[in-house]
């Protein structure tokens, strides 16, 4: 039986009835949150517990910025049209993390808010990620119906494609926070540049859905890329030469690279198209053929 719904009741859809989609994002969301309390002995013990706390939190916000991109191309995918009820929450669920990463951080700064300002206006990876943090704030802001109908449709679909722009600060922000180990940053990087590419390759090609040729395509030469970069990365980073670092893309003793970790993500999307290509569709009932 459906009532009426709260705006705090987010596991329930637009018509208060219970949601299982909503409450799978839901869990997903606050998963982090039970890591922290499971990690929460050795996150005590560790040098610096705030400062863990505040790497988490930052990771995860990246990790659900992505999620939140990857509703578009995966509900068409996957047809599944659904998705598409998450992906607010999604958003605002990436904003919490976000503001919990930069409140850990001033808390980190014992709460001395003019140190914290100071930082932030000076240090050029602080002002990425604030200014990242700013237009996540703004999106959040505005993701609500009345937003929506007070910018107009068209307006507010221009405002929120910011995101874009937001990714890659965010991005920058991370490379910027890692020190040696580049592995992780270009795996991410490489999974937001196959999210972007769908969304180009999609706008190029004038299609709402992409062919399984053209998402096969696409994985792969994003995959090349990744691999690219990584070299290029590392070569700018260590002085060593980027033909090196790509020798070692088949040497998997060494590891495997992000590179290949990117192209079997992109495999298991087209593998998922593939199959709901060919999943039999429920035909519709006679009453609503009727209807329509």
């Amino acid at each position: 039986m459906s009532g009426a719904k709260h705006s705090w009741q987010v596991w329930l859809d637009r018509r208060g009835r219970l949601s299982p989609l909503r409450v799978a994002t839901l869990a997903l969301l606050l998963l982090p949150v039970a890591k922290v309390l499971f990690d929460a002995g050795d996150i005590a013990d560790g040098a610096r517990p705030i400062n863990d706390l505040i790497h988490r939190a930052g990771f995860w916000s990246l990790v659900f910025l992505g999620v939140t991109l990857a509703v578009t191309p995966l509900r068409r995918i996957a047809r599944y049209g659904n998705l598409i009820d998450v992906r607010r929450m999604l958003g605002v669920g990436t904003f919490v993390y976000i503001a919990a990463h930069l409140a850990l951080y001033i808390a980190d700064l014992k709460c001395d808010l003019a140190k914290a300002f100071y930082e932030l206006t000076h240090r050029v990876y602080l002002i990425v990620g604030g200014l990242a943090w700013i237009g996540l704030a703004v999106l959040a802001v505005t993701s609500t119906d009345g937003w929506t109908k007070r910018l107009g449709g068209l307006r507010w679909r221009r405002l929120h494609q910011t995101i874009y722009l937001i990714a890659l600060l965010a991005l920058i922000h991370y490379f910027q926070q890692t020190k040696a180990d580049l592995t992780v940053p270009v795996f991410v990087s490489g999974l937001f540049a196959w999210l972007i590419g769908y969304r180009v390759l999609a706008w190029w090609l004038d299609r709402n859905e992409l062919s399984t040729l053209s998402l096969l395509a696409l994985s792969i030469v994003v995959a090349l890329l990744t691999f690219i970069g990584e070299a290029v990365g590392i070569g700018l980073t260590f002085g060593v030469s980027p033909l090196r670092v790509l020798e070692t893309v088949f040497d998997f003793d060494a590891g495997i690279r992000p590179g290949w970790q990117v192209l079997a993500a992109g495999l298991v999307v087209v593998l998922i198209d593939v199959i709901r290509a060919r999943w039999p569709t429920r035909a519709p009932r006679a009453g609503a053929a009727a209807a329509e």
